[in-house]
């Protein structure tokens, strides 16, 4: 039976509970125990699938089709441990889950409350798979005090008392903020919010405090005192060059040590950190840099391609590179001419997104890089945008477009040679959809199945013609423009088993030009990147030596 590891957080958001609690999962896996991470959100909407990149971040998928918080995309990237469904849940799915019971008379006509029935919606969930793994690290979004949160910390406090002594331990992260101007590392906001944690019955067990630096003996003694914690279980979590050093700066300050003598597991288990060692040493020595242009429409916030950074950065690991991405707005393109923006870039990846605004610029972008022979990635709506962008130049269809754009407009405008999936086969089953769709989880999501034209560059990059990869889209490539496209130039090396959907396009005689309408960059980590993004970079290596 699982132990569980609850993580909290206090004082302001955004300080790295995510990163602390996936590190901590790597540590963990380092001393030989097998982890999975959970993360339960507070806010009212049943998923992220549908909320604005610019509100939250780049919306995660897992391989069973679920749209999760970014946070489950570092558990992944530094576990290795393919998230569930289970392993994402929001104040508004529970809400839901309540609901529903309740209307099917589940309760038996009972009064439905908060306690129990929430919390103990809750507990049902938090519970899922406890069998599978020694280590259960769930993580709390947002920070104590939150009204919207306070469910799921009673729900956390009934569970731990559910428990046998011993089997569940509370990690608080907070913020201990140097003033400058006094010279001061202060700990009071952290005692506060420490006493906050204790009003509404928890207890840290552990105390991880962000800040610029190592915590001085004096402070250390004081948060353990004030804060009623071991000396020793007061961690600093200091400013970091790489989130990649994270798993062996937590281990010099003794994080997964003060995790073991809290559930006093004795002798423990040496670590074996030869993992993160080479990704430590790949990181800070490389044999030079590429530069690599993002061009996208959400770039006011790159927690909107989070997944996409880090795979570059797995990429450069992978060719002992750095990758120096840049982001740049699309719609800049529906002003200026794209030349003087991506002259002097290595390669050149189109992201995906929905909605028309941007699109006309991320053509512009496939044209230069496919006319200047620079290494080109498009993804999602990135590669539908090469598509369109062969069509109207390569093919002659000049009116060429997305569905997606005249149903916006409501009006016809182009020929669509993208238009909105129909139907698609999912498991054993066919799955059929309408462009008026309510938007939640209304796309082809998760892992499926593609085969590869032998001989392809693809099969060459991915050494096989049979890959699996996760999808999170509308919109498909129309299958009838493959004859006319392939004779322009535009091959499509790789479709779904029963060759009715386009996955993946090269254009001929092009160094590098490559566009899938899966998302490649939510399977790639830093100890194995994957063979797209490695090869992406390599060739951009490869035509840095050429500019």
């Amino acid at each position: 039976m699982a132990r569980f590891i609850f993580i909290t957080g206090g004082v302001v958001s955004s300080l790295g509970k995510g990163l602390a609690s996936a590190a901590m999962g790597a540590l963990l896996q380092a001393r030989g125990y097998s982890v999975r991470l959970r993360k339960l959100d507070p806010y009212l909407n049943v998923d992220p699938g549908t909320m604005s990149p610019f509100e939250h971040g780049e919306v995660f998928v897992t391989d069973d089709g679920a749209e999760t918080d970014l946070d489950l995309g570092h558990y992944e990237r530094f576990t290795g441990v393919s998230a569930r469904q289970t392993d994402s849940i929001s104040s508004g799915r529970i809400y839901s889950n309540v609901l529903e019971k309740e209307r099917r008379g589940d309760y038996l006509g009972k009064t439905i409350q908060v306690i129990p029935h929430v919390t103990n919606e809750i507990k049902d969930f938090i519970s899922i798979g406890e069998d599978e793994v020694d280590f259960m690290l769930c993580e709390i979004g947002g920070t104590v005090g939150d009204i919207e949160g306070l469910p799921f910390f009673e729900a956390i406090r009934q569970f731990a008392q559910d428990k046998p002594r011993g089997q569940c331990i509370f990690m608080h992260l907070t913020l201990l903020p140097y003033i400058k101007a006094s010279g001061e590392l202060k700990t009071k906001p952290t005692q506060h919010s420490v006493k906050e944690l204790r009003s509404i019955g928890l207890a840290p067990d552990i105390l991880v405090c962000r800040g610029e630096g190592a915590i001085p003996q004096k402070e250390r003694e004081k948060l353990a005192l004030f804060c009623n914690v071991r000396p020793d279980a007061v961690i600093a979590a200091p400013d970091l060059a790489s989130i990649y050093e994270a798993p062996l700066a937590y281990h010099r300050e003794g994080l997964d040590q003060a995790v073991l003598d809290a559930f006093q597991i004795s002798p423990a288990p040496r670590p074996n950190l030869s993992r993160w060692e080479d990704v430590y040493d790949r990181i800070h020595r490389t044999d030079g840099e590429v530069k690599v242009a993002i061009v996208g429409k959400y770039t006011q916030l790159e927690d909107a391609y989070k997944s996409i950074a880090e795979a570059l950065t797995h990429g450069g690991m992978a060719n002992r590179v750095k990758v120096k991405a840049e982001w740049i707005d699309a719609e800049i393109f529906d002003r200026e001419d794209v030349a003087p923006h991506l002259e002097g870039f290595h390669a050149i990846l189109v992201p995906g997104g929905f909605g028309e605004r941007g699109t006309e610029g991320k053509i512009k972008a496939a044209q230069f890089a496919r006319e200047r022979k620079v290494p080109y990635l498009g993804i999602c709506l990135g590669m539908q945008m090469a598509v369109i962008e062969a069509a109207r130049n390569l093919a002659g269809l000049e009116k060429a477009g997305s569905e997606e754009f005249d149903h916006e407009a409501g009006k016809k405008r182009f020929e669509p040679v993208v238009y909105h999936l129909k139907e698609w086969v999912q498991g054993n089953q066919k799955v059929k959809r309408k462009a008026s769709d309510a938007k939640g989880g209304t796309m082809r999501l998760g892992a499926y199945d593609a085969v590869l034209k032998g001989g392809s560059k693809v099969a060459e990059i991915y050494g096989s013609t049979a890959i699996d990869e996760r999808h999170r889209h509308r919109y498909e490539v129309d299958i009838a423009y493959k004859d006319k496209l392939e004779q322009s130039g535009l091959a499509f090396s790789g479709m779904s088993p029963d060759g009715r959907l386009p996955e993946i396009v090269e254009v001929k005689d092009h160094p590098w030009f490559i566009g899938v309408q899966f998302h490649p960059e939510l399977k790639s980590k830093p100890f194995a990147p994957h063979p797209l993004f490695a090869d992406f970079v390599k060739a951009a290596v490869e035509n840095s030596r050429l500019v």
